[in-house]
């Protein structure tokens, strides 16, 4: 892990052991100026919390942070590659989702696949006590073809999630119904009943229409949008399903369709150093944020 000199600090999912945390960790020791420091942070979901108290300890003034996590379902992705943010009721403007769905997304590529499964089993071969146990690479295609199978066979599963998704990411589905209309503690500017109460009933309508949207017509809708989606040509011959799709079930569906492939996890833990984020905009873009603050 880089050293804190300047007190920048990189959030992210996970614990140390995490592809998000091996890959940032990656990708400041790239930056010339190593001035950040990555922190983890477990759940996305808690990440306030966690920033609170960390803040709240090192008595930071002016912090100087990033927070990077996956994209997951919570946004849906653009067409120029770049960061993508997740709305926030604080606005607050230094949390970045990854382009694709996860970090796994990012290594499913059969070019680096082949040259992990080459490298060994040629190891194999000079080594013979190495506990390597499998032939050698079936080449890029047949990876190639798997991956795409076994994104096909996801392909229902994708849309469901995606709709699911859009359900979740209404505020209610994330919020239950609060007991007070007031920020951070504070007291009510009218402390009298009625006042009280108005206030009150506009949160429950508030919170009712939010829930009305929580519907099974609202999820057929969406179910349909992303059926359509997911069956154009284009999504296929452009691999769009590498960003649309989760990559982590991808990993398992590949490993489930052909009980004899490699552990993607371990080729995972062994790609993120070859990963070329020039390749990849989102992730020139995360460097540079991080080189700028």
């Amino acid at each position: 892990m880089s050293v804190v000199s300047s007190g920048k600090i990189l959030f992210c999912e996970g614990a140390p052991t995490s592809l998000d945390y091996k890959l940032l960790n990656t990708l400041v020791d790239r930056i010339t100026a190593n001035t950040c420091t990555i922190v983890t942070v477990g759940s996305k979901f808690t990440f306030s919390k966690f920033a609170e108290g960390y803040f709240s300890a090192s008595k930071a003034l002016d912090p100087k942070y990033i927070v990077f996590l996956d994209r997951d379902f919570d946004v849906k992705p653009t067409d120029n590659g770049q960061l993508l943010q997740r709305a926030n009721k604080s606005g607050n403007k230094s949390i970045f989702l990854s382009y694709r769905t996860c970090v796994e997304n990012y290594l499913l590529e059969a070019n680096l696949i082949h040259n992990y499964w080459e490298e060994k089993y040629n190891e194999k071969q000079d080594n013979p006590t190495s506990t390597w146990g499998h032939k050698n690479s079936p080449g890029v295609a047949q990876i190639s073809k798997l991956i795409e199978t076994s994104a096909r066979n996801l392909q229902a599963y994708q849309a469901v999630r995606w709709a699911l998704g859009d359900l979740v990411n209404l505020s209610v589905a994330r919020e239950q119904l609060k007991t007070t209309w007031t920020n951070k503690g504070k007291l009510p500017k009218s402390l009298i009943l009625q006042d009280c109460k108005i206030k009150a009933l506009e949160l429950v309508n508030q919170f009712r229409q939010a829930v009305e949207l929580v519907r099974p017509e609202k999820f057929e809708d969406n179910l349909g949008v992303y059926e359509q989606l997911f069956a154009r040509e284009e999504f296929w011959t452009q691999k769009q399903y590498l960003i649309w799709f989760n990559g982590k079930d991808i990993q398992k569906e590949m490993q489930r369709q052909d009980s004899t492939f490699i552990s993607l996890s371990s080729f995972f833990d062994w790609a993120i150093p070859y990963l070329d984020i020039n390749q990849h905009d989102d992730l020139i873009e995360l460097k540079t944020k991080i080189e700028e603050l």
